[in-house]
């Protein structure tokens, strides 16, 4: 389906995880279990920490956040998805697209960011923790949680305006579940999709550099946990830290072989399992893991 230019455009078709009916009721079973899950579970501990005057920590402070964050990432995908599947249909109209767009980017970078605060709060926290109350204290934390939205935001404007920019005339199936930014790069005709891949280049750097970040702080903050001479104190340094580690692992394991894996061993199947795994599953799990 050939369009003449993007201005003409006004729905793009998702891919659809298979044409047969009863399939298709398992898809929308199984994404609906998954959806309740981190509903429930991000719903959970966003309870607890609100009601709990004890849970008024920078670590609960920061965890209340990251649920928050991925009950909005969860739900900027998995719904439309199922809809379509329950509906026998793969449409997703052109404004319902940026929106997915802008919604994945802002949530995407602002959980990453986030990330990387946690792994500070946890370094200060175990390696320096005589300083940790002048260093974190709630106005500190508010700043970072602000910054680590505001910096989301700011990302997914730049990407979502950029990517609604370049002309698109390769037809408007785009070959994921959800809309993503490289599958709609390969509709576009003319090199000026160049500029969006540059700004995912230059994304992609500042994620690499937040983990770089998060690397050396878990390395400090074992050798400090290490060095700490009673088991019970290494077990519970150990049983706070853990967690984010597996969180951070999960995320940036499968996003970075999402964006970043070779072109021979790419295929619409491997594409839409790893968009699940980075997309689906850590707002589901994550919860689970804390």
């Amino acid at each position: 389906q050939k369009m003449p230019n993007s201005s003409s455009l006004t729905e793009f078709l998702l891919l659809g995880f298979t044409e047969m009916r009863a399939l298709q009721f398992l898809h929308f079973s199984l994404f609906l279990g998954i959806y309740l899950a981190a509903l429930l579970g991000n719903g959970l501990i966003i309870t607890a920490i609100a009601c709990n005057h004890h849970l008024h920590t920078p670590m609960y402070f920061f965890l209340l956040n990251l649920s928050l964050l991925d009950l909005g990432f969860v739900s900027t995908t998995v719904p439309k998805s199922m809809a379509n599947s329950l509906w026998n249909t793969r449409v997703i109209s052109y404004s319902g697209c940026a929106a997915q767009i802008f919604l994945f980017f802002f949530l995407i970078s602002a959980e990453f960011s986030l990330l990387t605060v946690m792994a500070y709060d946890r370094f200060v926290a175990i390696c320096q923790p005589l300083h940790y109350g002048t260093l974190m204290g709630s106005r500190a934390c508010v700043k970072m949680a602000a910054t680590a939205w505001a910096s989301g935001f700011l990302n997914a404007l730049v990407h979502t305006a950029n990517t609604f920019s370049i002309p698109l005339c390769q037809g408007n199936t785009v070959d994921q579940f959800f809309c993503e930014v490289p599958k709609l790069l390969k509709l576009s005709c003319s090199d000026s999709y160049l500029r969006e891949v540059g700004l995912l280049v230059f994304s992609i750097s500042l994620f690499f550099g937040c983990f770089v970040f998060i690397v050396l702080s878990y390395v400090q903050i074992f050798a400090s946990v290490l060095r700490i001479p009673s088991e019970q104190g290494r077990h519970k340094a150990f049983s706070t830290c853990l967690p984010h580690l597996a969180v951070v692992s999960l995320f940036v394991s499968t996003g970075t072989f999402a964006y970043l894996k070779p072109h021979s061993i790419s295929s619409p199947a491997l594409d839409l399992v790893l968009a699940v795994l980075y997309s689906v599953v850590p707002p589901a799990v994550n919860p689970l893991i804390y």
